[in-house]
């Protein structure tokens, strides 16, 4: 029987994250939803698999080197190596320097970046070996400045904008697709309808057409390959 390919999301809630899951279903692709709470992974995993797919949650903190090497071990044991990683999780403290904890700096950048590098050293061996796969790397406007009260999120994603320049430019030559998409805007999600009810749907970016413009990366021909795309709402201002 031959293998279906696998795609494995790091950081998946009721937003992008599921968005992803649906649109790679769709085309036949195993899914492998990591999160650090398995309740929302599951409830996703569950309704996928109603649908015909083949989906699995894992519980995993991204931050923990050992937590990810074992959840990989066991992704590659129980599904297979993945094929792409989509790296999706984000954390952000609104403060001013002097006013945010240190320990939550820290825990920022470790979500927003250090995640990525461990994911990435588990994912890329399989990958260099088979001469293909695909990493992208969700990133945020502040990938591109850092706003007052914003540091928190601007230290990690800059970091994951420059890890991702970083791995384009030494596996690309090796038949490895690495791209860092630039969110610049607000998702629309469940969440945020429930503390902005008065957002309007053409001020958010749809989950659901960014997750399709993350198909269409994984899909671009190796000749024309794109290393940042940056998505807005056609009303955001940039």
């Amino acid at each position: 029987m031959e293998k279906r390919p696998l795609v494995a999301i790091a950081g998946t809630g009721s937003g992008l994250g599921a968005a992803l899951a649906h649109r790679f279903a769709r085309e036949n692709y195993d899914i492998a939803l990591l999160a650090r709470r398995k309740d929302v992974t599951q409830q996703l995993a569950d309704e996928l698999n109603a649908a015909g797919h083949q989906a699995r949650a894992w519980s995993c903190d991204l931050t923990d080197p050992t937590a990810v090497g074992a959840t990989f071990s066991a992704i590659r044991d129980a599904q297979a190596a993945p094929d792409i990683l989509i790296y999706n999780a984000g954390a952000f403290r609104l403060g001013g320097l002097l006013d945010i904890d240190p320990a939550v700096f820290h825990e920022s950048w470790k979500i927003n970046c250090y995640g990525a590098f461990l994911a990435c050293r588990e994912v890329l061996p399989a990958m260099v070996e088979a001469g293909s796969g695909t990493v992208l790397l969700s990133g945020a406007t502040a990938a591109w400045r850092g706003s007052a009260g914003f540091a928190s999120l601007a230290v990690g994603k800059f970091g994951l904008r420059a890890l991702a320049q970083s791995m384009a430019r030494e596996f690309g030559p090796q038949g490895i697709h690495v791209a860092h998409v630039v969110i610049d805007g607000q998702i629309d999600t469940p969440r945020l309808r429930e503390y902005a009810p008065e957002r309007s749907a053409e001020t958010l970016l749809n989950p659901y057409a960014i997750a399709e413009s993350y198909w269409q990366l994984h899909r671009q021909h190796p000749s024309a390959w794109t290393l940042e795309l940056d998505l807005r709402p056609s009303v955001e201002s940039f």
